[in-house]
Parts: C-alpha cells; sequence; structure tokens
C-alpha cells in the first residue's frame, strides 16, 4: 500500500470522518541527479551574487518580491510563516456542487481517502450519498503548509480527494486567440461522415497499461545492464519525512440530526471539531481518546535536477 501522507478528518456539518490520505498517483520519469565525479557526494546549488559573481552565505539573504521593474518589496521569514494557513487536519467541506459542473482543467492532484480509527460507517454513508446525488464536496485543506482548494468525490468503493487549481491558475480559452475559422468552419457533411466513421473505426477500450514511456524504459535498461557489469556507486539515500496523526470520530446519528438542524453550515462556530465534542460529551465517554502525536519532518539537502 502506498505510505500514508497525511491523517485528519473530513468535515461537513457536524460530523467528522477520520481519514488517512494517500497518493492516488505515482511520478515515474527519469531523475538525474548531480553528483562530484570524484566522491559521488550530491551537488546542490551554490549560492551566488548575480552582479559579483561571488557566492554569499545563507545568513545574508533575503526574499523579496519585484514590485516594479528593478524594484523590490522585502519579505522576512516571520512575515512569511504568518501569512501560512494554519493547519487543521481537517478536510473541510464548505459546500455540494454537480460533479460535472467543475471543468477537468481545475483538476490538479489525486489522493485517496481511506477511513481510520472507526470511521468506516461513516465513510460509506458519506460515499454513498455523493454516488446517489451525483455531487461532490468542495473543500478546504491545508496539506504541507500549503492552502488547497479541494473535491471529495466516490470512485467506486473509495473516497478520492483531488485538489484543484485556482481560478487565476486556469488560463481560459480565449487566451489562445482561436481565429474565426477555426472557431465559425463551415463543414461540409461528408466531411463529417467521414471523420465520425474514423474515430469509430479508431475507437477501443480504454487500456492505460499499453501505453509506455519508451525514453524511461530505455534508460533504465541501461541502468541495469550498467549495474550487472558493476558501474555503480554508492549515494547516501534521504530519509522519508514520518506520518501524522488525526482527530476523533463523533456520534453519526447525533450529529447529523444537529446538522439538519441547521448547526452545520460552512464557516459556522458550531461546526468546528471542539464544539461538536462538547455537544456530544455524554455519548463519547465510553470511547477511548485518540492519541495525536506531529512529527517534523527531517530537514533534506537541496539537489540539483536536470533531466
Amino acid at each position: 500500500m502506498p505510505r500514508v501522507i497525511w491523517k485528519g478528518a473530513v468535515s461537513f456539518g457536524l460530523v467528522h470522518i477520520p481519514v488517512s490520505l494517500v497518493p492516488a498517483t505515482t511520478r515515474k520519469g527519469i531523475d538525474f541527479d548531480w553528483l562530484d565525479k570524484r566522491s559521488m557526494d550530491p551537488v546542490g546549488y551554490k549560492r551566488v551574487n548575480k552582479i559579483t559573481g561571488k557566492e554569499i552565505e545563507k545568513e545574508n539573504i533575503v526574499k523579496g518580491i519585484e514590485y516594479e521593474k528593478g524594484r523590490y518589496v522585502v519579505i522576512s521569514e516571520e512575515e512569511i510563516r504568518a501569512a501560512h494557513p494554519k493547519a487543521t487536519q481537517t478536510v473541510d467541506i464548505i459546500a455540494f456542487v454537480d460533479a460535472e459542473k467543475i471543468p477537468f482543467l481545475y483538476i490538479d492532484t489525486p489522493y485517496y481517502l481511506t477511513p481510520d480509527r472507526r470511521g468506516e460507517k461513516v465513510y460509506a454513508l458519506l460515499r454513498e450519498t455523493l454516488e446517489s446525488t451525483g455531487k461532490v464536496g468542495l473543500a478546504n485543506v491545508v496539506l504541507r503548509s500549503k492552502q488547497h482548494l479541494a473535491v471529495v468525490m466516490p470512485l467506486g468503493p473509495a473516497l478520492v480527494l483531488n485538489t484543484l487549481r485556482w481560478a487565476d491558475e486556469v488560463r481560459g480559452v480565449e487566451a489562445i486567440d482561436l481565429k474565426d475559422e477555426a472557431v465559425n468552419a463551415k463543414l461540409a457533411e461528408r466531411e463529417l461522415d467521414m471523420a465520425r466513421r474514423l474515430v469509430e473505426d479508431m475507437s477501443e477500450e480504454w487500456n492505460p497499461e499499453q501505453y509506455r514511456d519508451s525514453f524511461e524504459e530505455q534508460i533504465m535498461a541501461l541502468v541495469e545492464r550498467k549495474a550487472t557489469e558493476g558501474k555503480i556507486e554508492s549515494v547516501r539515500a534521504a530519509e522519508e519525512p514520518d506520518e501524522r496523526r488525526s482527530a476523533d470520530v463523533i456520534d453519526l446519528t447525533e450529529l447529523l440530526k444537529r446538522s439538519l438542524g441547521g448547526g452545520g453550515k460552512a464557516g459556522d462556530k458550531a461546526s468546528s471539531p471542539s464544539r461538536a465534542k462538547t455537544a456530544t460529551k455524554e455519548e463519547s465517554k465510553s470511547k477511548p481518546a485518540a492519541k495525536r502525536t506531529r512529527k517534523a519532518a527531517p530537514a533534506k539537502g537541496e539537489k540539483k535536477k536536470a533531466g
């Protein structure tokens, strides 16, 4: 099973579903690292003053944003940290929208949501409800200190979280300046008929396994051959970051009733985990409290990529 990268809860109304987040995709491709051929040590970026060409120390570097040509506003590390959204370990569903209303251009990165710590029943409830209504849950979530808009949607027996691109990251069709001949082309029925028949002749079932990255296969075959011949060097591997723990599940029936009673609107204070736990204190006395642990991921050295 892929490594869990985040633990938290899906929240809608007063209901919280403890979940784990697992990547639904994997990046393949060829990843060439720079190495020092004399020692096989990784080679990283050098901090160089572009005017003098001299290397400078880290403590003499500040971050700035170009406000006008050649004029920058300097932002401190404290100001940057203060601007980061607070990580709540919660996928906060703020609305439900029709699935077909979200253009595919907005879809960014998919993840599987898996139920965690007695959350199976309410997980199944949300999945079946979305499936039967044709809706998806529009949500806010913070992953690795970055804020995302996302959708929670059913996929077979599972729930999937797809992060979305923000509206200002998606270019409209008008950005490509299509000529009128392409937009309002006059096509003969005979041409359309032949094009449709060609499409039908070339149609087949979707089978992604039959398509391969030939460049990757050739490079990896070369790597395998060189390794078999003993042409291999030892380089220290980077450590993997630790997992994070998540939140508790709240009594389902009571919270659904309270949500329908008007307490589950997005942004309402009553929808927070702390208020929900207080409201259902008696129901949850018999349930053991889950421990939360949060560990800082080890820092990684910088590496220069080439490809």
